[in-house]
């Protein structure tokens, strides 16, 4: 019988022995693979912190003790040890269990984003708010993995924290690797560090050696006497080699480690005396990604970081495969790069995510990881435009976020042609609130002088992708969603201001004209273009005059668009960001800029943190799918003095 079933969760885990806790952590290996391969998650990470996280729950006493994650997709094992267990059927599901922490599921989980690097400045805020509440004797601990620590954020908190005896205890979780290995000064410091644990294994082996055999060899005399002294020699050289890092001490920081990460003993060990020492303290772990399971282990893209539903033996991924938004965008670009010297590509850490890998295979020396830094990324990318280049800055959609100073000030206050890419823009669905990207549209619409795009269809973002990087005067975005392209929507002709008209009604099906009846103009935006054309289909056969048109490049707004409205009785704004700043919002100023009064309605996602569902699912329970779509507008248009009584 599985061990997960007899245990009273964190309580249990107190109080087992080491042997216990060892094959606790091979039944929660088996669980993760067993639960995550039908469900799609991030499986490489979590199997590297099994026993990382046994040792915490072991020492420390959550949620008095608060266990932050950072980023928090590495926390499956301590859901599970917190008595989650029983809703791994449902991850990342609707209505089912966050793939992140979540302080809605439990009292063990502090934070909710998934947005690197921010663990250590909440833990600043919560010692702080320990010792101004007289609980100075408590513990605060953060599980930073390596990458998040080449974030800017870490070391601002480090600043901070490292200057006060305050009970915090920062546990790097170094595997190398963030999607892909970490890089930078920072990383190649971590790694020569975690060079040491193979030292330390060849250390403990000589104890072994010598405490069992050191009897046995003195017997033999003078012979033995020599071998071991021959022994301690070759001991105490390596120890000579095993020498403390002064990374991290000459912030004025306790340092302990490194420590093998899947090593119980020893890190039950370090998070003792960790918790018992008075002061900031970093225990640095040495994990290894996907530990436990071949298919992830060998996986050398990223070590499964993050799986859709995937066979349990084997690791190969299930179910149909089609190209996907990020891979159009990823031949486009290496096409720009044979095309032009000056194309040069930025990521944050994600090159495979956002779609650089290739790019980066053929043209290495214009290729730039800055790490977890979005705001380096931009600000650098100017610096790059400002040398002679034409940066291609791709990220997700939800961290442009992160770097919304840097794109204005940085970048659009001097009007620098940089190029970013904005990939998983929209509902993403599945990845929950932190990482939907429904603010991009409202976040640029507001930038003087930029540019943004929204292609509808595959057709299309290569042909605005080769548009924006032909700007010079600025910055330009191009913007697309999470998942698979679909079908291509072709235009029904291009207006000369370079609208495209994608659906217009010329009659019912029985051939009546209804020109005379009042004219429904929807704006379909990016992939919601095609839903819209579903939409005016659905009102056209109603006998509703309707016109959809496609703006592409959605910022600034185009006065095409304008003059449609005009000639309109209904305008529509049909947009997958957040309802409050979009396009709708722009396209409603312009209108009232142009005193055209026709009404102007809104579809778009309404002003809350998506949560987590599929994407279809979210659409659905908020109005904005193809046919919660059509009953809106028809009931719009019912209501207007165009339709009469």
């Amino acid at each position: 019988m599985s061990t997960l079933e007899d245990l009273d969760l964190p309580a249990d885990v107190k109080k087992m022995s080491v042997e216990d806790m060892e094959l606790l952590a091979a039944d929660i290996r088996e669980f993760l693979v067993e639960k995550v391969s039908a469900t799609g998650g991030h499986l490489g990470p979590n199997l590297g912190v099994v026993e990382l996280t046994i040792a915490l729950h072991h020492v420390f006493n959550s949620p008095k003790d608060p266990l932050i994650f950072d980023t928090s997709h590495q926390s499956y094992v301590h859901k599970i040890l917190t008595g989650r267990a029983g809703q791994f059927d449902t991850l990342r599901q609707k209505d089912g269990l966050s793939g992140y922490t979540s302080r809605a599921e439990s009292e063990h989980d502090w934070t909710e984003s998934s947005h690197a690097s921010a663990a250590l400045a909440y833990a600043d805020g919560l010692s702080k708010a320990n010792v101004l509440q007289g609980k100075a004797d408590r513990n605060v601990v953060a599980v930073v993995g390596d990458g998040a620590l080449t974030g800017g954020m870490c070391w601002e908190a480090l600043n901070n924290i490292a200057e006060a005896d305050r009970n915090v205890v920062i546990v790097v979780n170094d595997n190398g690797r963030s999607y892909s290995p970490t890089i930078g000064g920072f990383a190649r410091n971590l790694t020569n560090l975690r060079s040491q644990i193979a030292q330390i294994r060849i250390h403990s082996a000589y104890d072994e050696v010598m405490e069992h055999g050191k009897r046995t060899l003195k017997s033999m005399g003078w012979v033995g006497e020599r071998a071991f002294g021959a022994l301690q020699a070759v001991k105490d050289g390596i120890k000579h080699q095993v020498v403390p890092t002064e990374m991290f001490q000459e912030l004025g920081m306790k340092y302990v480690g490194p420590i093998e990460g899947h090593n119980l003993k020893a890190l039950i060990s370090a998070f003792t005396y960790a918790k018992t020492y008075e002061s900031p303290i970093i225990v640095h772990v040495a994990t290894e990604k996907g530990h436990g399971f071949e298919p992830a282990v060998n996986n050398v893209a990223d070590q499964m970081h993050s799986t859709g539903v995937i066979d349990p033996i084997t690791g190969e991924e299930l179910g149909e495969k089609r190209p996907g938004w990020t891979s159009v965008f990823s031949e486009e670009l290496i096409r720009a790069g044979h095309e032009r010297d000056d194309i040069v590509a930025i990521t944050a850490a994600m090159a495979g995510p956002t779609g650089l890998t290739p790019f980066a295979e053929k043209f290495p020396s214009r290729f730039f990881d800055v790490g977890i830094a979005e705001q380096h990324a931009v600000a650098s990318a100017s610096g790059l435009a400002l040398g002679g280049l034409h940066p291609v800055v791709a990220i997700y959609s939800t961290f442009l976020n992160r770097a919304f100073d840097q794109l204005l000030m940085d970048v659009a206050l001097i009007k620098q042609p940089v190029t970013l890419v904005l990939d998983r823009a929209g509902v993403t669905g599945s990845d929950g609130a932190s990482h939907n990207g429904v603010w991009d549209m409202a976040l640029t619409s507001i930038v003087p002088g930029i540019r943004v795009a929204a292609p509808r269809d595959p057709e299309r973002l290569r042909e605005e992708f080769r548009e924006a990087i032909a700007v010079e005067t600025g910055p330009t975005v191009v913007r697309f969603p999470k998942g698979n392209v679909g079908d291509g929507v072709a235009e029904v002709r291009r207006t000369p201001g370079g609208c495209d008209i994608l659906f217009a009604t010329e009659g019912d099906e029985d051939g009546a004209d209804v020109d005379d009846q009042g004219r429904i103009l929807i704006v379909g935006i990016g992939e919601f273009a095609a839903r819209a054309v579903i939409a005016a289909r659905e009102l056209a056969g109603d006998g509703y005059n309707v016109t959809v048109v496609d703006p592409r490049w959605i910022i600034p707004i185009n006065p095409e668009l304008v003059d449609m409205a005009q000639e309109s009785d209904l305008v529509v704004v049909y947009e997958d960001g957040v309802i409050r700043g979009g396009v709708g919002s722009a396209l409603s100023e312009a209108l009232h800029a142009a005193e055209v009064d026709t009404p102007l309605r809104h579809l778009a996602f309404p002003d809350v943190f998506p949560g987590h569902a599929t994407r279809e699912e979210l659409l659905e329970s908020v109005g904005l799918d193809a046919a919660s779509a059509a009953r809106s507008i028809r009931e719009w248009a019912d209501n207007l003095e165009a339709w009469g009584d």
